[in-house]
C-alpha cells in the first residue's frame, strides 16, 4: 500500500510540473506492475518539439496581428477624425446622423441602428469631437493591450469590432476604402478565437477552433481570388502583361522604392504581372491541398504582401492581408517565433504531451456550448458567402462590396483598372486682389504625402494612412463637380482654417494674412529618370500643367455655393473661433 501511495504521489507531481516530470523509481513496483509503469513512462515522456495539428500559438499570432492593425486604424482615427468628420470637419458625422434620423422617421430606434450601426447614436452630440476621440483612444488602449500581452477574450475583441464599426459607418467618403470592410470582417472572426472571459495566452479550457481557423483561410482565398479575377476581367493591360509598366508611377501614394522599381527592365515588369496572376488566381487553391501546401500558400501570400509594402504606400491594406494568411500555419510551424523553456510554447508542449498520453480532460458544459457556437459560426460564414461566391463567378463582378449590413462577409478586389498617366490637383493661393493679374504671385499648398513639390522625396508611410491624400488621388481624375468637397477645402483655405490646415504639410500663408483667392491647378506628373540632369538637380518628379481644375474663388463668391449645400460659411466659422 505504501508503494502504491508513493506511485500515486509521483504521478500527481508529474502532472503539475508538465515537461519537467520526473520518472518514478523502478524499485517502487515490480513484476507486472513494473511493466505497466515502464509503459506509462514511455507514454508520458515530455515532447521536445511541437507537433502539427494544433493552433494555440497560431491564435496568439493572429490576435497580436489583428490588434496591431486595430491600433494603427484607431491611431489614424484619433489624428484625423476631428478634421474629417468632427464638429468642424469637412463632412461632420453629426450632420450625417441627423440626416439618417430624418430619413428613418425622426427617431433613434432600430431603423436608425439598422441603417447606420454606431454607438454614437447613444452619445451626447453636444461635443462630437470628444466622442470621436473617446472611441479612438479606447480602441487604441484595448488593441495595445492585446498587442503587448498576446491574449484577449471575446469581450475585448467584440468591443474593438463595435468601436471600429461605429466609426466606419459614420465616416462617409473618408471611410469608403475596401480595407475598412476587410478589417471589420477580420476583426469579427477574431472574436471567436478567444474565450468569453478568460485572459490567458493558452486557456486550457478553450482550444482554438479548427472552424475558426478555416474561416480565416477562407477569407484569404476570397481576398486573393477577388483581386485576381477583377484584374483579368478589367483592364486590358493585365492580360497583355503591361500594367506594371505604369503601376508604380500612378499608384495613389508612391514611396521612394516606387521611383526605382518603376525603371526596372520591361521583362521584369512582365514577370511581375505573371507572378501577380499566379499568386492571386492559382496559389489560393493550395489551401485545400493538405497541410504542407496550405503552408506554401500562406508563405507565398505573406511574401507577396511584403513586396507590395516595400513598393508602395497602400495604407494598412497589405499588413491586414497578411493576417488571414497566418492561419495557414499551425503550432509546429510557428514555434520558432516563441521563446523555448517557458511561457506559451512550454504550455502548448504540455498540452500536446497530455493529449498523446490520452489524458485529454473531459469536455465541460461550457466547452460543449462553445462547439455549438463554432459550428454556428461556420454555418453563418457559409450562408453569407453565397452572394460573395456568386459575385466572384459573375462576369459583372464588383469589388469591395458588402452584402450584409454588418460587413461580416464581403467581396474584395484592387486595381481592376490601372491609370496610365498620373495627374494631381495642386491648391494655390494668392494675396493679390486680382486673380487675373499676370503679376499675381500664386503660392502652393503641400499635402502630407501626395506628390506636389517636384523636389520632395516620396514619403515612406505604410501602414499609416492619410485619408485626404488618398481622396485627392481620386479627385485628380474626376472633376470638381464630382468631388465637391474639393471646393469645401478651398473655402477653408481662404479663411486659414486651422482644422483643415492640420491635414496639410505646408501652408504658404502661415503667420500671414489669409489668401484672397484660391484656385486648383491640374498637372501631369512623371518620375524623373534616375541619373538624368533633372534627378541631379534633386527632382523626383517632372510635371506639366494640363489646365485649371477649378477657377479662382474667394470667400464672398463661395457664399451662395456653401449655402446651397448647407455648409457653414468659412468666414462665419472663423469669426466663431
Amino acid at each position: 500500500m505504501a508503494a502504491s501511495g508513493e506511485r500515486a504521489e509521483i504521478s500527481v507531481r508529474k502532472r503539475r510540473v508538465g515537461s519537467k516530470r520526473t520518472e518514478p523509481d523502478s524499485a517502487v513496483s515490480g513484476g507486472e506492475d513494473g511493466k505497466h509503469s515502464s509503459s506509462d513512462a514511455e507514454k508520458e515522456k515530455p515532447l521536445l518539439s511541437l507537433q502539427p495539428g494544433t493552433y494555440w500559438l497560431t491564435r496568439i499570432v493572429l490576435l497580436r496581428s489583428v490588434a496591431f492593425i486595430y491600433f494603427v486604424a484607431f491611431s489614424v482615427a484619433y489624428n484625423q477624425n476631428k478634421q474629417l468628420i468632427g464638429e468642424h470637419g469637412l463632412m461632420p458625422c453629426k450632420s450625417y446622423l441627423r440626416s439618417v434620423k430624418r430619413y428613418v422617421g425622426g427617431k433613434i430606434g432600430m431603423a436608425a441602428m439598422a441603417y447606420t450601426p454606431s454607438v454614437l447614436w447613444f452619445f451626447d452630440w453636444s461635443d462630437m469631437d470628444a466622442n470621436l476621440d473617446g472611441i479612438a483612444l479606447l480602441g487604441m488602449a484595448l488593441s495595445g493591450f492585446v498587442l503587448v500581452m498576446g491574449m484577449a477574450n471575446m469581450v475585448i475583441m467584440l468591443t474593438l469590432w463595435v468601436l471600429y464599426h461605429s466609426l466606419v459607418n459614420v465616416g462617409q467618403l473618408w471611410y469608403s476604402f475596401g480595407w475598412e470592410s476587410q478589417l471589420l470582417e477580420t476583426g469579427f472572426l477574431a472574436i471567436f478565437l478567444c474565450p468569453v472571459w478568460t485572459l490567458s495566452q493558452v486557456p486550457h479550457r478553450c482550444p482554438p477552433s479548427l472552424i475558426c481557423i478555416w474561416t480565416f483561410r477562407w477569407l484569404i482565398v476570397r481576398i486573393m481570388l477577388g483581386a485576381g479575377l477583377i484584374k483579368i476581367r478589367g483592364d486590358k493591360c493585365w492580360r497583355d502583361l503591361t500594367c506594371m509598366d505604369y503601376h508604380y508611377e500612378t499608384q495613389p501614394v508612391p514611396n521612394p522604392m516606387s521611383y526605382y522599381i518603376h525603371r526596372s527592365p520591361w521583362w521584369f515588369h512582365r514577370f511581375e504581372t505573371l507572378s501577380n496572376h499566379f499568386v492571386e488566381l492559382i496559389v489560393p487553391f493550395f489551401t485545400f491541398l493538405g497541410r504542407r501546401m496550405c503552408m506554401v500558400n500562406g508563405a507565398i501570400q505573406i511574401l507577396f504582401q511584403v513586396v507590395l509594402i516595400v513598393s508602395g504606400n497602400l495604407s494598412f491594406l497589405n499588413w491586414l492581408t497578411i493576417v488571414p494568411s497566418l492561419a495557414c500555419f499551425d503550432d509546429a510551424s510557428l514555434g520558432f517565433l516563441f521563446r523555448s523553456g517557458a511561457g506559451a510554447k512550454e504550455a502548448v508542449l504540455e498540452i500536446q504531451s497530455e493529449d498523446l498520453a490520452g489524458r485529454t480532460p473531459a469536455p465541460t458544459k461550457g466547452m460543449l456550448i462553445r462547439r455549438v457556437v463554432n459550428i454556428s459560426l461556420g454555418i453563418l460564414i457559409g450562408c453569407l458567402s453565397i452572394p460573395v461566391v456568386t459575385n466572384l463567378l459573375s462576369s459583372r463582378q464588383v469589388m469591395n462590396t458588402s452584402f450584409d449590413p454588418l460587413r461580416i462577409v464581403n467581396t474584395y478586389g484592387a486595381f481592376g483598372s490601372i491609370t496610365k498617366e498620373r495627374t494631381e490637383v495642386i491648391f494655390q493661393g494668392t494675396l493679390s486682389p486680382d486673380p487675373k493679374d499676370p503679376e499675381a504671385l500664386w503660392e502652393e499648398y503641400q499635402f502630407m504625402c501626395k506628390p506636389g513639390d517636384v523636389y520632395r522625396r516620396p514619403c515612406l508611410l505604410s501602414p499609416y494612412h492619410y485619408r485626404l491624400d488618398w481622396l485627392m488621388w481620386f479627385a485628380a481624375f474626376q472633376t470638381y463637380e464630382q468631388s465637391e468637397w474639393v471646393i469645401h477645402i478651398a473655402g477653408r483655405l481662404l479663411s486659414n482654417d486651422s482644422t483643415v490646415l492640420s491635414l496639410l504639410d505646408h501652408n504658404p500663408f502661415h503667420g500671414r494674412d489669409s489668401p484672397r483667392w484660391v484656385r486648383g491647378e491640374h498637372f501631369r506628373y512623371k518620375f524623373s529618370q534616375p541619373g538624368s540632369a533633372s534627378a541631379a538637380q534633386g527632382k523626383w518628379w517632372l510635371r506639366k500643367r494640363i489646365g485649371a481644375y477649378f477657377p479662382p474663388v474667394n470667400l464672398e463668391g463661395l457664399r451662395g455655393y456653401f449655402q446651397s449645400r448647407n455648409w457653414p460659411h468659412p468666414h462665419l466659422q472663423r469669426n466663431r473661433k
